[in-house]
């Protein structure tokens, strides 16, 4: 027979000759008694059942947790990307850059209501994202759309769009390319700084691609580059440089920069490092970021002589970004040419 364990709040139930451990709650609201009794599955193991008790003391067992609201963020959503009438208007790409800031919002507010968002809220996460001016904006504009959606297509019972009239950054300028200097103090960044830099460069990915690479993406030759935005795999031959610095890191598990065994470091933990680096390095290095390493891959190549095509294969950036970064690439390697020749002719200074 089952050993009871006496606990305050614990009880026992005989149910069809079994013994069930309930935890029992009573308070008093509104001058009337309420109670909610728990029935604990511990599957006879008294470690299990300790664990469940204090779960309920701390009122964090699944039972004790408010349910969510019918209009919830999470049903919003869910509503949202469900709809045919929306889905069938929207391209693959469109829907891909709509589900990061939406599995954001979902992150922390899932069961919250969308009732109570107060533009206050809504600022704050602007705020959030700052250092990333147009993921930033991006916030504001799918708020935006989901309360629209929740308004005029769900009917919910909502007033003013919190999201509405706040001001964006706006288009950010373009990301201005390592300097050569900054590229040579990496070798006294911090590590995780040091190789996700390595990454960015020798593979031109977007760094938070390049950031959550394994160590199976590298065969030989070749690696696998993942396009978030396409939701795509790509391979791409992998220079010999690459080749060497990735064979040389030590591996803590699956992935290049791994958080544990089986996660890789997520990029707000990684750029977090760089920011603190790059102020170690004064105010000249105030300008760059880590997706200048990528804008930097794209002037190598053309200072290499590659063609577009050959940029756009290692890179998978647009056809009028190439040409942007080309031009600077261009521009240098033209009045470098054109110096040097002063030079030779004898009539620098």
């Amino acid at each position: 027979m089952t050993r009871r364990i006496e606990k305050p709040r614990l009880e026992w139930k005989n149910v069809r000759g079994r013994l069930v451990p309930r935890h029992r709650v009573s308070w008093s609201e509104g001058g009337k008694r309420r109670e909610r009794i728990i029935t604990l599955d511990w599957k006879g193991d008294p470690a299990e059942l300790d664990r469940l008790y204090w779960q309920c003391e701390r009122g964090e067992h699944p039972a004790q947790k408010p349910k969510a609201p019918p209009t919830s963020w999470k049903s919003l959503v869910i509503a949202w990307r469900t709809d045919p009438r929306i889905q069938r208007k929207l391209s693959d790409g469109t829907k891909l850059s709509y589900r990061r800031p939406m599995d954001a919002i979902l992150e922390k507010n899932a069961d919250k209501d969308v009732r109570l968002t107060t533009r206050a809220h809504v600022r704050a996460i602007h705020d959030r994202y700052a250092h990333v001016p147009r993921k930033a904006d991006h916030m504001i504009q799918v708020i935006r759309l989901l309360w629209n959606y929740a308004k005029d297509k769900l009917d919910w019972p909502l007033g003013d769009n919190p999201a509405a009239g706040i001001d964006l950054y706006g288009k950010s300028r373009e990301f201005e390319p390592w300097p050569e200097w900054m590229v040579k103090a990496l070798a006294s960044a911090p590590d995780d700084v040091r190789v996700a830099a390595e990454l960015i460069l020798g593979t031109g990915q977007r760094p938070a691609a390049a950031i959550a690479m394994r160590h199976d993406n590298f065969a030989g030759e070749w690696m696998t580059v993942r396009d978030d935005k396409q939701d795509l795999d790509r391979e791409v031959y992998c220079p010999p440089r690459l080749q060497s610095f990735v064979a040389g890191l030590p591996k803590r598990g699956r992935y290049l920069l791994a958080k544990n065994l089986t996660e890789p470091k997520g990029y707000d933990a990684v750029e977090k490092q760089f920011r603190r680096w790059r102020v170690s390095l004064g105010d000249k290095a105030a300008a760059f970021t880590l997706h200048g390493l990528r804008k930097l891959a794209i002037i190598e190549l053309a200072e290499a002589g590659c063609s577009d095509a050959e940029i756009q294969a290692v890179t998978n950036q647009s056809p009028a970004m190439v040409a942007y970064y080309r031009a600077k690439a261009s521009g240098r390697r033209l009045s470098k040419a054109a110096q040097n020749r002063r030079d030779q002719n004898g009539n620098g200074t």
